[in-house]
């Protein structure tokens, strides 16, 4: 059985994603297949709106196939790299498909998954969603074009969220830019047969709604306040002593995740801010996925929580202070490899 299906009905493009047993985690086969579809519809006048779906009940896509990456970075291989070109430039295509491109992003929505989701054009968000960038706590740090949507969030948001790998639901979606329409997941297979028949900008008014309330809005003030920082160093002190609860539960967390992969995330974020384009964003996250895959942190991050499960992680460095500038600044450092964009 293909793990993407492909199909048309009527105006409509239908993208499945089906490996429900692995929430439809990415392989490079997959990405290439949709972007042959995306290639082929975007010249096909019969075709006026792109949808992209999960199969099974638990989520549009759980991110990247880490498994693979996992054995490939543990191999000294090279596969890893010519997947994240062509996922790359597959994130870029989405984000200028010349027709509308319609996420159902229903259920969990991670990594890869926002790649091929949140730079769409219409992007719903359902009471099951999950949407995450939860990279740092496997040693590797938020991807397809992940920074350049974080760095763009309402103040610090998107660096919570990237250093801390939390997952938000429908609301916060919408509020951190990820998202535009709230849609409940009863819905989405009328939605899917209208958009078979009439025009996106006619059929969405008919089924959006509005989301069910959030958490993010009310820990702005905190979150601005610590994210600020120049460090994560000074991050987690904030935290720590802001007074507030859950403000020392975010630091607890970011203890937790590789010190690494914390340190270049901060730095992409901020870095992907002066970018001028997502094409850009791509080129510099293209490079810290390189450097990563020769990390000993990506390799312990996916054994410790995918392979043995055993949620114990030994980084290295395993500390903040004793990852230098130079380690960071080696993450972005040209890769000996072509880039996904030409400058």
């Amino acid at each position: 059985m293909r793990d993407v299906l492909l199909r048309t009905d009527g105006r409509a493009g239908f993208v499945t994603l089906n490996r429900p047993k692995a929430i439809n985690a990415l392989t490079h086969a997959m990405v290439r297949r949709i972007d042959e579809a995306l290639t082929a519809w975007a010249d096909d006048p019969a075709v006026e709106t792109v949808v992209i779906e999960g199969a099974g009940e638990r989520g549009l896509c759980a991110g990247g196939d880490i498994r693979a990456i996992h054995d490939d970075a543990r191999a000294g291989g090279t596969a890893s790299v010519d997947f994240w070109r062509d996922e790359y430039r597959l994130n870029a295509r989405i984000a200028r498909y010349p027709k509308p491109y319609v996420a159902f992003m229903d259920g969990i929505v991670m990594g890869g998954g926002v790649g091929v989701s949140a730079h769409g054009s219409v992007r719903i968000v359902t009471e099951r969603s999950r949407v995450a960038m939860p990279e740092t706590g496997i040693g590797f740090v938020p991807d397809v074009g992940g920074t350049y949507l974080l760095g763009r969030a309402p103040g610090e948001l998107g660096t919570h969220l990237a250093l801390t790998g939390e997952g938000v639901g429908a609301a916060d979606a919408l509020l951190t830019g990820l998202a535009d329409h709230f849609v409940p997941s009863e819905d989405l297979p009328r939605l899917a047969l209208e958009l078979t028949r009439a025009p996106a900008r006619e059929v969405l008014p008919r089924f959006a709604r509005p989301a069910p309330a959030g958490d993010l809005a009310a820990r702005r003030a905190w979150i601005d306040g610590c994210y600020t920082a120049d460090t994560v160093e000074d991050i987690v002190d904030r935290l720590l002593d802001s007074g507030v609860p859950e403000a020392k539960e975010a630091a607890t967390t970011l203890l937790a995740k590789s010190p690494t992969a914390l340190k270049v995330t901060l730095a992409a974020i901020r870095r992907a801010r002066l970018l001028d384009s997502l094409e850009t964003v791509l080129n510099m996250e293209f490079r810290l996925s390189c450097a990563a895959l020769s990390s000993a942190d990506l390799v312990e991050g996916i054994r410790a929580q995918v392979v043995d499960k055993d949620r114990t992680p030994h980084w290295s460095p395993a500390t903040l202070p004793e990852v230098t500038a130079g380690a960071v600044t080696r993450y972005f450092a040209a890769p000996a490899t072509a880039e996904p964009f030409r400058s």
